[in-house]
């Protein structure tokens, strides 16, 4: 079955995923990677550089566009979106060349990273905003820097300077989704940067969920900016996918739980259709049954009599 079948039938769970990843080509994908206990994943210069080279490699070999990354003592984060179904060949390819030549130089042996690395599909405008606002502000979170431009390992330079040189590293993609006025969305982005700076953010690696929160915060903090950036749908149209906006999806459900289940053709039509936009969110069938208020039996029931 085609993956994007799978998810409109709910048959996959979360976006957040360690396994059964998603491979489709124009997916935009949060890749976490961390390792294993307390070892460092780059201790020199050398092996952050290394790194960045080998990502820019992989990236122009694999058809990969690269929108943002951090690379932290232990841990690393990419925001990136295949072209061809080979997101699991370009991931392997990156992190096994990186850990073979990292025990070959330190003259170690056993894992250097923890496991998989964990994917979380951006599907909505405003998530892929703020996972790019996570990702730069990462270090300054964890106290490495002072500031997001004092970080030499990441992207953000890019989405601040406009004098910045040309990098294998795409930033045009997210920041049009603020403006298509090149010098406003950096401004934007510059704002953002500095005003959620002082929001909380939940450590990824450890909340399944610290996006989304996060992401949530915005909003609540940037009202009208992100009322603007969730109508536009961008990165599910770069991925080919028809899917409503996290905030719209929220509307019609706090709509469905203000209205009686009515047992009308009309009434079911908009339920399963509500019910299939919620399943492409990564909700479960559990999940959304709860959100509803109809039960498992209903639910079941409805995407049923619409296969």
């Amino acid at each position: 079955m085609d993956v994007y079948d799978q998810i409109a039938q709910g048959r996959l769970k979360r976006y957040f995923r360690a396994t059964r990843k998603l491979n489709g080509p124009g997916l935009i994908s949060h890749i976490t990677q961390r390792s294993a206990g307390r070892e460092p994943m780059f201790i020199e210069d050398d092996d952050y550089l290394y790194m960045m080279g080998l990502l820019m490699e992989v990236a122009e070999g694999r058809s990969l566009k690269v929108f943002a990354f951090c690379l932290m003592p232990n841990h690393q984060h990419l925001l990136i979106s295949p072209q061809e179904e080979n997101l699991y060949d370009a991931m392997r390819d990156l992190f096994s060349r990186y850990v073979m030549r990292f025990n070959y130089k330190y003259e170690r042996k056993g894992h250097l990273v923890s496991g998989p690395y964990r994917q979380a599909v951006c599907f909505d405008d405003s998530y892929l905003i703020a996972a790019s606002l996570y990702i730069h502000m990462n270090p300054v979170k964890a106290g490495l820097s002072a500031s997001v431009d004092d970080y030499r390992w990441t992207s953000s330079r890019l989405y601040t300077d406009p004098s910045a040189p040309d990098s294998f590293v795409d930033p045009s993609f997210i920041l049009e989704i603020l403006s298509e006025d090149s010098a406003v969305a950096i401004d934007k982005y510059r704002m953002l940067l500095t005003n959620a700076g002082g929001l909380e953010a939940d450590h990824v690696l450890e909340q399944e969920d610290a996006i989304e929160r996060f992401r949530r915060s915005l909003a609540e903090t940037f009202p009208k900016l992100f009322r603007l950036i969730s109508r536009q749908n961008i990165s599910a149209a770069n991925a080919g996918m028809d899917l409503l906006s996290a905030d719209a999806l929220e509307e019609q459900i706090e709509a469905a739980q203000r209205a009686s289940f009515h047992s009308t053709p009309e009434s079911r039509k908009a339920k399963r259709y509500l019910i299939e936009k919620m399943a492409a969110r990564g909700f479960t069938k559990v999940e959304i049954a709860n959100q509803l208020g109809i039960s498992r039996k209903t639910l079941y029931n409805l995407l049923k009599s619409h296969d």
